[in-house]
């Protein structure tokens, strides 16, 4: 009776081991994958780490415009000091002094640096402007290699039903195909040729079924989730409306909207604006002083309220020989800044010349495949009628089937290519996120 109370413990853990380890499936639509993708994305917290940075800066920037105040105080310790006063009689020595203590508070604010205030706290405005648009267009990228992602699951998911379904009709086949050879109404030549086919197919689905895993943990990362988490995709994206415009308006919108555009141009009046700090160099600056004075050296002298006010002047008169590296380095950045856009615009034309052509080539494949389909059914039905009359070899038989799977899984296929290649032209145009 103990035994027997033993072995049903076991197998209800056994049973709830199993359950716990069981792999957690999820349906999941391609907003909701691409809203995780963004919630969960270690690039986006880099960005935006870089715009917590940029606005820092132009905070500091700011700062330079505050006054500056510091407070120092010493306190000074003599041995035997000599002190001859030059007012005291003749005669007489001067005081014995031992220790000193001061303190000193000085204000500075300033009035004109030649525009480097005003340019540097610009300069660090265009740069954080231009952190965002980098950050808006890692947003851009995250969510089309979402998209992307979610298309190849879709794509291993449908080769492994393919396949399966296939497997499953030439297991059947071999059934038949069996019984035929054993009462001596088919060559066992046949029956290996149709049973190598078998183990063909086993072998294409082994290859299907580990895409399809690896598809499938590659968006569980994409997304945050768990690695063990099966994801069931939904169609329906496949059907989403796709309004194709002309090249010429695709064009337009890629250089009006692209974020990476629009930094570069941004970083381009920050690289203005560094010419014009550098130019600062050669003027002089100004600014109000003010400061007190406190000191105290006993058996001498004692200072006390004594207020100062002023303005000051600060002028390098080496900048009058030295050459401005500074102002060189900032105009090369701003003729850098000035190809870098020049080339992008070209990558962006030929960028989007090439999505708008594989766009249009992936929409006439779809039709292509949908007429082969249609043959290779036919195909396989009147090859499978020549067959079972004996006009045509299992090998004929055994192409057609082929021909027939191949068919299949080209139609779906082709159809989500058709929706990634949308998706990548409204990447390119910089209006995925649109």
């Amino acid at each position: 009776m103990k035994n027997k109370k033993f072995f049903f413990n076991l197998i209800v853990i056994l049973l709830l081991g199993a359950s716990a380890s069981a792999q957690e499936s999820k349906k999941i639509t391609l907003q909701e994958a691409i809203d995780l993708s963004l919630a969960n994305s270690h690039n986006l917290r880099i960005s935006d780490l870089k715009i917590t940075e940029a606005i820092a800066n132009v905070r500091a920037a700011k700062d330079h415009r505050l006054p500056e105040a510091s407070v120092s105080a010493s306190y000074l310790r003599l041995n035997s000091a000599n002190v001859n006063l030059a007012s005291a009689p003749e005669g007489q020595g001067g005081p014995d002094i031992n220790q000193a203590l001061y303190g000193l508070i000085n204000v500075s604010y300033p009035i004109y640096t030649g525009g480097k205030l005003k340019y540097g706290v610009e300069s660090a405005n265009y740069l954080e402007q231009a952190a965002r648009l980098s950050a808006a267009n890692d947003k851009d990228a995250v969510v089309y290699n979402t998209i992307e992602a979610y298309t190849n699951l879709y794509k291993a998911g449908i080769a492994v039903n393919v396949i399966k379904e296939n497997l499953q009709a030439s297991g059947k086949r071999d059934t038949t195909f069996s019984r035929l050879e054993q009462n001596g109404l088919l060559a066992r030549n046949d029956l290996l040729k149709a049973q190598l086919q078998t183990s063909n197919i086993s072998l294409a689905l082994l290859d299907a079924e580990s895409n399809l895993k690896l598809a499938n943990v590659s968006m569980d990362l994409i997304m945050g989730l768990p690695e063990n988490t099966m994801i069931e995709i939904d169609p329906v994206f496949l059907n989403e409306s796709q309004q194709l415009s002309t090249i010429e308006d695709f064009t337009n919108k890629g250089l009006n909207l692209r974020k990476d555009v629009q930094a570069l141009e941004l970083q381009q009046k920050a690289a203005a604006n560094s010419v014009k700090i550098a130019k600062a160099d050669a003027y002089p600056s100004v600014a109000l002083t003010g400061g007190y004075v406190a000191a105290d050296i006993p058996g001498f002298i004692t200072i006390s309220n004594a207020v100062n006010v002023g303005v000051g002047v600060k002028y390098n008169i080496a900048s009058l020989w030295k050459t401005n590296t500074g102002q060189a380095k900032a105009e090369a950045m701003s003729l850098e800044l000035q190809s870098s856009k020049d080339l992008l615009s070209d990558q962006i034309k030929l960028q989007i010349n090439r999505d708008y052509q594989n766009y249009l080539l992936s929409k006439q494949k779809i039709n292509v495949y949908e007429t082969a389909i249609t043959q290779a059914t036919e195909n396989y039905r009147i090859t499978n009628n020549k067959y079972n009359n004996s006009l045509v070899t299992i090998t004929d038989l055994l192409e057609a089937d082929v021909s027939l799977l191949q068919a299949k899984l080209n139609v779906s296929l082709a159809k989500a290519d058709a929706a990634l290649a949308y998706q990548k032209i409204l990447k390119t145009t910089g209006s995925l996120s649109k």
